[in-house]
């Protein structure tokens, strides 16, 4: 994909980036960095625009190792869930067999008269 330039406004400056990413992805992404940072700013009026930007880094940071934790666990569980269907679909075959085998001795046995 070809790269594009994209001008993002974040704290009153503008970046110009470079990126093979979707022009309006890229800029949703600088608005919310924007937000983030100018919340951050809002709430901590000592702070300089580079300490905002390092704690809008340590929040995307904190969110992104969260996220990654959760997808490990829902990987795992899934892998536990198809393993325990295996097993289900393994003793479902032996059963079906082991009805089919009954069903044929049943059908070769003599029959009882009493």
């Amino acid at each position: 994909m070809e790269k594009i330039e994209v001008r993002l406004q974040i704290c009153g400056t503008s970046y110009y980036i470079l990126t093979d990413e979707d022009k309006d992805y890229t800029e949703a992404l600088g608005a919310e960095l924007n937000d983030r940072m100018t919340r951050i700013l809002r709430s901590r009026r000592n702070l300089s625009v580079t300490q905002a930007a390092v704690l809008a880094a340590l929040e995307s940071l904190d969110k992104q190792k969260k996220a990654e934790q959760s997808s490990e666990n829902l990987r795992s569980q899934v892998k536990d869930y198809l393993e325990d269907a295996a097993k289900a679909k393994s003793e479902r075959d032996f059963y079906k067999r082991e009805i089919e085998r009954l069903k044929g001795s049943a059908a070769d046995a003599p029959p009882k008269l009493w």
